[in-house]
C-alpha cells in the first residue's frame, strides 16, 4: 500500500465508510456536476480579433513582446527576427513537438537542439495549448513535446499560440486542456505564464528575469 492509499483509508476508517460505497460515490459526482461556475471577468470575451487585441494588450503590460504573423511557416523567419534584433546568439532549444519541429527551420541560420534545457541554454522555443486574454497568460503543458525546463531556464523564451487558441478566461483554457486529453490522461503540469520572471522583493524595485526568463516573446500564428 502507498502511503496517499494509507492515508485515504486510514480517513475512510475513521469515518465509517468504505472505499467501494457507491452511494458516496454518486454524491460526489452529482456535486462535481452540478458545482456552479463562478464569476467570469467579461474584458476578455469577444470574437477571435478581439480576444487577440485584449491579450496582446495584456501580455505586453507585463513586459512580453508580441509579434503576429500570418502562418506557421513565418514562426522561424519571426524568432531569428527576433533573436537578431535583441543580439542573442542564433540558437534555440526545443522539445519534440511536431508543430515546431515540422516548421522550415532550414529557412534560417538558427542552430537548434532538442530536448529538456540544463541550464546552459540562452534560447528557447515552446508551444503554447492555449492563450487567456484577459490577463496576457499562455497555458503549457508539460511533456517531452514541451520540457517544463524550457519554461524557466533559459533567459529569453518564445512561445507560439494559435489565434484560434486564445480563449477569454482562465476557465475556457483548462476546458479546452480536459477536452484535449480527457479524463485520467492530463498532462502532469500545467504552466501558467504571464510576462518575464519578475520580483520586487529587494527594495521594492522590479527585477527582470529574476526566477526565470528575462524576456517572453510571444508569436502568435494567424492561421
Amino acid at each position: 500500500m502507498s502511503a496517499r492509499d494509507e492515508i485515504f483509508s486510514n480517513i475512510r476508517r475513521s469515518l465509517g465508510v468504505r472505499a467501494d460505497d457507491a452511494a458516496r460515490s454518486a454524491i460526489v459526482r452529482n456535486r462535481i456536476d452540478q458545482a456552479r461556475a463562478g464569476i467570469r471577468p467579461k474584458r476578455g470575451e469577444g470574437d477571435i480579433p478581439q480576444r487577440l487585441a485584449t491579450f496582446k494588450s495584456q501580455a505586453e503590460s507585463v513586459s512580453a513582446t508580441v509579434a503576429i504573423v500570418e502562418s506557421a511557416a513565418k514562426v522561424p523567419q519571426e524568432i531569428a527576427r527576433f533573436l537578431r534584433d535583441q543580439n542573442l546568439p542564433a540558437t534555440l532549444r526545443m522539445g519534440e513537438d511536431n508543430r515546431l519541429t515540422s516548421l522550415p527551420w532550414d529557412g534560417t541560420q538558427l542552430a537548434l537542439s532538442r530536448g529538456a534545457s540544463k541550464g546552459d541554454d540562452l534560447n528557447a522555443v515552446s508551444h503554447a495549448e492555449a492563450g487567456v486574454a484577459e490577463t496576457g497568460t499562455l497555458v503549457i503543458v508539460s511533456g517531452p513535446h514541451n520540457p517544463s525546463t524550457l519554461n524557466f531556464l533559459p533567459d529569453n523564451h518564445i512561445v507560439v499560440l494559435k489565434a484560434a487558441g486564445v480563449v477569454a478566461t482562465y476557465e475556457d483554457a483548462l476546458a479546452a486542456i480536459r477536452k484535449a486529453y480527457g479524463k485520467g490522461e492530463m498532462p502532469r503540469t500545467v504552466n501558467m505564464i504571464t510576462g518575464p520572471s519578475r520580483s520586487a522583493d529587494i527594495e521594492q524595485k522590479l527585477l527582470l528575469g529574476a526566477h526565470g526568463p528575462r524576456r517572453l516573446h510571444i508569436i502568435i500564428v494567424r492561421n
